[in-house]
């Protein structure tokens, strides 16, 4: 083969193998099933979250910790966009205060790995969140913007052996943030008279603006829809249960 025919062989080959590379990453896009309107920053309480898996957390977080930031009617985008930590090894100690995964605390990057390869990949539709450096880290500031826990704080919704209701937290937390948020919570279990607030969420549009997490007309989710045992808290008395220190 001649030496002008090889080098062009060559480019050939080397184009292709970036158009293979860069298609992988952007595999959702030729799909219409991963498309999705908003995204959900899901805070779940620490506390509930030991109670729902009946693992016997010790000394789980006593404020709330970051779930996801998930995409709606959309998961798994993209296989082949694996989870890398070392692209967030800067972030870490914000992720492991503010994401921790409360059920296993040692393996933190598990629970990373399937936040990332689950919701991660369809959020990186948008390029503000089109790399895993830049979901996590833009999650983290979402997260810090919030402050969903000085906000219940300077409401006065702590945790207490009394119930609050449900619709008192979304109208207190509507006043300060301007849209409807969601309360996830578990049903009461044989001998318990409430419910048990787990989850709550506040959602943003595309360009990561506030918005409601419901209209009007909109269907009611099915029970277990975020987890298991979790569904859309019914209106009515709720409990926030405080947490219960080990001895040492």
């Amino acid at each position: 083969m001649k030496p002008a025919a090889a080098h062009s062989l060559l480019l050939r080959s080397l184009c292709l193998a970036l158009c293979c590379l860069g298609g992988a990453r952007a595999s959702w896009r030729s799909s219409g099933n991963h498309e999705w309107k908003k995204l959900i920053m899901v805070h779940h309480w620490p506390v509930t979250v030991c109670k729902e898996v009946e693992h016997d957390c010790r000394d789980p977080p006593d404020y709330w910790t970051i779930h996801g930031l998930w995409p709606d009617k959309a998961e798994e985008c993209n296989g082949s966009w694996p989870f890398n930590l070392e692209e967030i090894k800067d972030l870490l100690p914000k992720m492991k205060m503010y994401w921790p995964d409360v059920i296993h605390p040692l393996n933190h990057s598990h629970f990373w790995k399937h936040e990332w390869e689950k919701h991660g990949t369809c959020a990186a539709q948008v390029d503000t969140l089109n790399s895993e450096k830049k979901y996590f880290g833009r999650s983290l500031d979402l997260y810090q913007q919030l402050e969903l826990n000085s906000m219940l704080q300077k409401l006065g919704i702590k945790p207490s052996i009394n119930y609050y209701q449900i619709s008192d937290i979304k109208d207190a937390l509507a006043s300060i943030y301007g849209v409807i948020p969601k309360v996830q919570c578990l049903p009461p279990k044989q001998g318990e008279e409430v419910q048990t607030i787990g989850q709550i969420e506040l959602c943003f549009t595309k360009e990561l603006q506030l918005r409601n997490c419901t209209e009007p007309g909109e269907p009611r989710e099915p029970r277990g829809a975020w987890g298991p045992g979790l569904e859309v808290c019914e209106d009515g008395p709720a409990f926030y249960p405080p947490p219960q220190r080990t001895a040492h």
